[in-house]
This record gives structure tokens, C-alpha cells and sequence, in this order.
């Protein structure tokens, strides 16, 4: 590793380990290097483009010099035009998978606190993340596009707050991107694309934030009023099709708003059910059949529970109480669930849960953020049989597990997830059980 002659910005590099990300890990003169678009194991001769903390930099790269065996010429020209998409659409599908085991064993490790022999226990090393049955293109059903000041619709842009037009992503399913050109779109706004459970197109044009003073506290304060605008109320227009569109898991359909939640990767939401009735089953079953179904949304994992009730290994469930914030995915749920098994209940998470009856079961699916401590606190005390987290934020995911390990908690299995493919991006699956009682 050394900086070249004539640019003291560049440096020669060979990272050796993935990081949660997407970058590739290296040293430099004691420093770590985090590279974006570099594959573990390649020589690359990268530019420096930020050398502002004392531990480490962040670099990009900018030559090839010895690539890897694993490099594909990148097969998302959104992203190979500079949209922030499909930012590991450079290597193959199946070395992704390799890369992102290798970030969650990191993770557990490194934030979870997870020694080698707990995670050779939980057999971490030899598990694969597994795929949901596709080849990398293709999955997703929702999109949020940007809108240009041309009015064309568009990913937008790795760096910066650009759109990049004329380029599409290889993610969204078949159609889902077809014809954009010929709209006539606000500039400056943004349009939400959903395929429904028949393949059908459903577009929302969501009008521009409000303009705002320019912000006086530098770059980051200007980064965070611009987020904040986005995240505010704004109008919507119908462009095509209705404004909920329907979703289908086993035999419910649920009618998600547009603009609403619901996973990206068509095959998550049953991949995830069953999942978490497996965890469930394994650890136990649901004992007398009250289950908490925290950050539930529309009850897609309730669901699931209730479908095998009465199993065997599962046993009965009483009652399943969905608790999220998100007023439309709890109408959704009511809307969907008939038989009385599921009460909704709308508020902040730990404040709602610790009204709750006490549980058998606890599910968690909190946004990338996690749980965190005043959840996980609520949940411990409440002291379930069985807690199934579901993860999708791999760090964040590994913080939770080690907050609950001090609540008295231990990780029974861990599951992994290749539900974002091309990115880096990867959902994990524990099941936890009190430490003191062995099921």
C-alpha cells in the first residue's frame, strides 16, 4: 500500500475483508480504509476522499489494477451511470452472498459481542445467506423514484441529491419502469411504483417539499433540513392505477396503500413468515398462545402464526397483538383480519407493549434504526418464552442481540437473508430464549 507520485490523493491498496456497507476493508500507515466499489482480495489503486477522522478514510476506486475472479461488468445501468441503487451490482451474485455471511459474522462478533465459539455454535461460519430463489434482477416490487428538474423520473444519485434519468435500475420487477418518459411529472418531486400480487402497475406522484430558508449550519445541518422536508406531509396525485394496491401471502390479500410499507423482494414476506414459525416452533412453540407482534404493521408475520396454529410443535395462539405507529398499515391489518384473533394497537412501541397481557411469543421487525434499549427493556421484563428479531440493519441487529443477551437473554439460531440482491444490504432472523431455561 503506498500513494502514488503524482497524486499524494491516491493510494494502492489490496483490501482483505468486507465491511456492513458495501466497502472493502484495508490499511494504510495504520489506518483502516474503507473503498467503495472494490472487491476484497483485488489490488486497486483508489482516491482518498475523505481523511477527516483520525481512525480511518474513506477512499474510491479508481483503477483495477488485478481484479478479482468474482468481478462482473455491473448489470444495473442505473448504477453504472452513478445512482445510489444497486451499489454491489459489479460483483457476482453468489460472491455477494459470501461477502455479506462474512459482514454478519463481523458484526455479531464485533457489536454483538459474540465470542468465536458462540458463533461456531450457532453455526455462523459454515450458514450461508440465503437467496429468496432469483438470479439478482428482477425482485423488487416497490420503488421510490426521484424527479428531475425536466420533469423525468429516475434513481437517485450516489452522491448527492441528483437524479439520474434515462437509466434504469435492474432491480424492480418487468414493466415497473416502462413508459416513464412519457409522463408529465412535477419536477422536483418524487413517484412511488408498486407491482401488485397480479403484476399490475401502480404509480403515486408525491408533490415537492416545501422550499425552506438555506440553512446556516454547514453541510450536514443543510443534509438534515433537506431530509426533514422530504419526510414531511405532502400531496399526492393518483398517476396510474389505485392508491392501494393488493399484496397476497398465503390465502389474505391485504390492500397497502401506495406510498405505504411493505417488503420490496416479492418472496420476504412468506420467506419471513415461515421463518419466524419455524424459530418459534424450534424454541418451543407458544406455550398458552398470547403473542406480541411488536412493529407489526399489517400483521403480515400475525398471520403467518395464526395459519399453523394448532400444529404440533407450534401448539394454539390465543391472540396476537399488532402493535406499530403507522396508522394505515394498522387499518390495513384490521381490514384484513376478521376472526378476532388480532387486536391492533397504534402508539410508540414500548409504551403500547407495556400495557400489553403478558406474552408466550415476542416478534420484533423494527425499522434499521432496531429496537433498541427502551424496547428491548419492555420486552425482558414482560420475560416471553420465545423473542424472534428480525433484523435489517446488520449492526443495528447485532446491538439488539447483545442488549438482550444483558436482559438474560441467549441466541438459540440466526437466520440471513439475501433479500436485497446487488446491494449490500442484508435482513437477519434470531430466535431468543431465556438463558436460565433450556426448551
Amino acid at each position: 500500500m503506498s500513494t502514488t507520485d503524482d497524486d499524494a490523493r491516491e493510494i494502492v491498496l489490496r483490501p482483505d475483508r468486507p465491511a456492513n456497507g458495501g466497502e472493502a476493508v484495508g490499511r494504510l500507515d495504520g489506518r483502516v480504509v474503507f473503498v467503495r466499489d472494490a472487491i476484497p482480495g483485488e489490488l486497486v489503486r483508489a482516491r482518498i476522499v475523505d481523511d477527516s477522522r483520525e481512525r480511518f478514510v474513506r477512499a474510491e476506486v479508481v483503477e483495477i489494477i488485478e481484479p478479482s475472479p468474482f468481478r462482473v461488468e455491473p448489470i444495473c445501468d442505473a448504477a453504472r451511470h452513478g445512482a445510489g441503487c444497486c451499489d454491489l451490482a459489479f460483483v457476482s451474485v453468489e460472491h455477494a452472498r459470501d461477502l455479506k455471511a462474512q459482514v454478519v459474522r463481523d458484526a455479531l462478533g464485533r457489536i454483538g459481542g459474540f465470542g468465536a465459539d458462540a458463533l461456531d455454535d450457532l453455526g455462523i461460519a459454515s450458514t450461508p445467506v440465503t437467496g429468496l430463489g432469483d438470479s439478482g434482477t428482477g425482485w423488487r416490487v416497490r420503488t421510490r423514484l426521484g424527479i428531475d428538474s425536466a420533469g423525468r423520473a429516475g434513481m437517485h444519485a450516489r452522491h448527492g441529491s441528483g437524479i439520474v434519468a434515462g437509466h434504469s435500475c435492474a432491480a424492480p420487477e418487468a414493466g415497473m419502469l416502462a413508459g416513464l418518459d412519457d409522463l408529465e411529472l412535477t419536477p422536483g418531486g418524487d413517484l412511488a411504483i408498486v407491482a401488485d400480487m397480479d403484476g399490475g402497475r401502480h404509480i403515486i406522484e408525491i408533490a415537492p417539499p416545501r422550499p425552506v430558508r438555506r440553512a446556516r449550519r454547514g453541510a450536514r445541518g443543510a443534509a438534515q433540513a433537506t431530509r426533514r422536508r422530504r419526510e414531511q406531509p405532502r400531496a399526492q396525485r393518483v398517476v396510474e392505477g389505485l392508491a392501494t394496491a393488493p399484496h397476497r401471502v398465503g390465502d389474505r390479500i391485504w390492500q397497502i396503500p401506495v406510498t405505504g410499507f411493505w417488503q420490496a423482494h416479492r418472496a420476504a414476506p412468506a420467506t419471513y413468515g415461515q421463518t419466524v414459525v419455524d424459530l418459534v416452533a424450534a424454541a418451543g412453540g407458544c406455550g398458552d398462545g398470547v403473542v406480541w407482534d411488536l412493529y407489526g404493521g399489517a400483521g403480515v408475520l400475525a398471520g403467518a402464526m395464526i395459519d399453523v396454529a394448532g400444529r404440533a410443535d407450534l401448539g394454539s395462539v390465543a391472540t396476537v397483538h399488532v402493535v406499530d405507529s403507522d396508522a394505515a398499515a394498522l387499518a390495513a391489518a384490521e381490514a384484513t383480519f376478521d376472526d378476532g384473533i388480532v387486536e391492533v394497537h397504534r402508539g410508540e412501541v414500548a409504551a403500547v407493549a407495556a400495557q400489553l397481557p403478558t406474552p408466550d411469543v415476542v416478534i420484533l421487525d423494527p425499522p434499521r434504526t432496531g429496537a433498541g434499549a427502551a424496547v428491548i427493556g419492555v420486552v425482558a421484563d414482560a420475560d416471553p418464552d420465545v423473542i424472534v428479531h428480525v433484523g435489517c440493519d446488520i449492526g443495528r441487529f447485532a446491538r439488539d442481540l447483545a442488549l438482550f443477551g444483558d436482559q438474560g437473554y441467549r441466541v438459540q439460531e440466526i437466520r440471513a437473508f439475501d433479500a436485497f440482491p446487488l446491494t449490500h444490504h442484508v435482513e437477519a432472523i434470531a430466535a431468543l430464549v431465556p438463558a436460565h431455561r433450556r426448551r
